[in-house]
C-alpha cells in the first residue's frame, strides 16, 4: 500500500518570493518516510535499538515539475518499488491536489550504525517494508 501524509507549507519551508526551497523537499521526504514506516507498526528507532542498524540516504533525485507555495497543503505519497538484501529504493510524489509538484527517487541502505557498514535487513523489516509496495 502506498503511504499518504499531509504536510502545510510554512515561511521556514519557503525562499524570499514564496515558493518552497528545493532543498526542503529532501527533508519533507524524509519525514514522510519516517511516517510511512511507523504507520506500518514500527518506529525508524526501532531498527537501531533492537538491531543497531540504521538507514542512509545512498542516492536521491527529484524532478520538480510545478512549485509548491507558502500555506499549501501538499500531500507526499511514500511507495516502494525495490528491495534488495541490505537496501530499498521507494518513489516519493508531492501532489497539490491531483498536480504533481515533483517525484523523488530515493535509494536507502541499511547500515550498521557502529562502522557504517552495509548489513542485510532483518527479516522483521524485510516484511514490514513489503508493506509500501502496491
Amino acid at each position: 500500500m502506498r503511504h499518504n501524509i499531509p504536510f502545510r507549507i510554512y515561511y521556514e519551508d519557503t525562499d524570499a518570493g514564496g515558493v518552497v526551497y528545493h532543498a526542503r523537499y529532501l527533508g519533507l521526504a524524509e519525514r514522510a518516510r519516517t511516517e510511512a514506516i511507523r504507520g506500518l507498526g514500527q518506529p525508524v528507532s526501532a531498527l537501531l535499538d533492537d538491531f543497531g542498524l540504521a538507514f542512509v540516504v545512498r542516492n536521491a533525485s527529484i524532478d520538480y515539475r510545478s512549485p509548491l507555495r507558502l500555506d499549501d497543503v501538499v500531500t507526499v505519497t511514500t511507495r516502494l518499488t525495490e528491495l534488495g538484501s541490505a537496501s530499498c529504493r521507494l518513489e516519493q510524489t508531492f501532489l497539490l491536489g491531483q498536480t504533481l509538484c515533483a517525484a523523488l527517487d530515493v535509494r536507502l541502505a541499511c547500515v550498521r550504525a557502529a562502522d557504517g557498514r552495509a548489513a542485510r535487513f532483518p527479516p522483521l523489516w524485510r516484511d514490514l517494508l513489503t508493506g509500501l509496495v502496491d
